[in-house]
């Protein structure tokens, strides 16, 4: 696996939430044997024994059971080990979702599009009300779950600390997933003891859906967020809404995220398992052109 990827050209990998347990030796051995060099990993991986696909929720850190936040603070240690084990330098990880069970107002939002296929979102006063309303919903339930993760976060952070691994704090695509767009300054202020330690991870894809749900700017969140960035999973949407499409092939303006871009950047071409090598390169030239674009070749 790493091989193929040495062979694309790619000097660093990030090792994602979809590594089995039984592809570690492998890994461990390129890492050695100087194949590749790991950049970040992805909370949870190595995935935990008996568990075969990607699984970056499995557990959450905003969780109610205690035997739940156990195992998310175990799956969690376990990953930085690892990471530290391979020389990764950041972990990205999920900060969970408020629970909704059979009321998740996002399901009413899921499904104006199929009520009123003539409608224009966000801007449709229509839409623009329900979305009002589910807003109101999720931070009435919020509270308690916003209140764990960052009592999860805290709990963690020293332990990376410890073994020298930044956090990467993603933002997410789904409607209940924490934390709110808005509230990345407040998580990272409240680490402000190991504030070295954490940033904020740009998932281009996520913040593009986020945009389309008309919940954000995606360059005034850019903007917003830049003096914390670490990092980025870069990869494109496309009409239908489908993320982790090849680069450039969609709608995302990759000149505009390009400009939010430093030396110290992480930048991660995650794309779907699905697409074709020459999807994938093409997706690697472009982003090569913007990186020459942007500091020079």
């Amino acid at each position: 696996m790493l091989k193929e990827m040495a062979g694309h050209g790619f000097e660093y990998v990030e090792l994602s939430h979809g590594i089995r347990i039984s592809l570690v030796p492998g890994i461990l051995r390129a890492v050695e044997e100087g194949i590749v060099k790991v950049s970040s990993v992805h909370n949870f991986c190595p995935l935990p024994a008996g568990v075969l696909q990607a699984a970056p929720n499995l557990f959450m850190p905003s969780e109610r059971s205690e035997q739940q936040h156990d195992q998310w603070l175990r799956g969690t240690r376990r990953t930085i080990d690892f990471g530290h084990q391979v020389k990764a330098s950041v972990m990205v990880l999920h900060l969970g979702a408020v629970e909704f069970f059979w009321l998740n107002p996002a399901r009413n939002l899921r499904h104006f599009e199929r009520r009123y296929p003539d409608a224009k979102v966000p801007g449709d006063p229509r839409y623009q009300a329900l979305l009002a309303k589910a807003l109101v919903k999720l931070r009435k339930r919020k509270p308690p779950y916003w209140e764990r993760t960052l009592k999860s976060v805290q709990e963690i952070l020293p332990y990376a600390a410890e073994k020298g691994i930044r956090l990467g704090f993603e933002n997410r695509e789904k409607f209940e997933e924490l934390p709110e767009d808005g509230e990345f300054a407040e998580l990272l202020s409240s680490i402000s003891a190991h504030a070295q330690q954490g940033g904020y991870w740009h998932d281009t894809g996520h913040a593009d859906i986020k945009e389309t749900m008309g919940l954000l700017n995606h360059r005034q969140h850019l903007e917003a967020n830049a003096a914390r960035l670490i990092g980025f999973h870069l990869h494109d949407v496309d009409a239908k809404g489908q993320d982790h499409q090849p680069i450039g092939s969609g709608h995302i303006n990759f000149q505009m995220v390009s400009e939010f871009w430093q030396p110290q950047h992480l930048l991660t071409i995650e794309l779907s398992p699905r697409l074709t090598v020459p999807q994938m390169l093409a997706s690697k030239a472009k982003v090569d052109s913007l990186v020459a674009a942007r500091f020079g070749a």
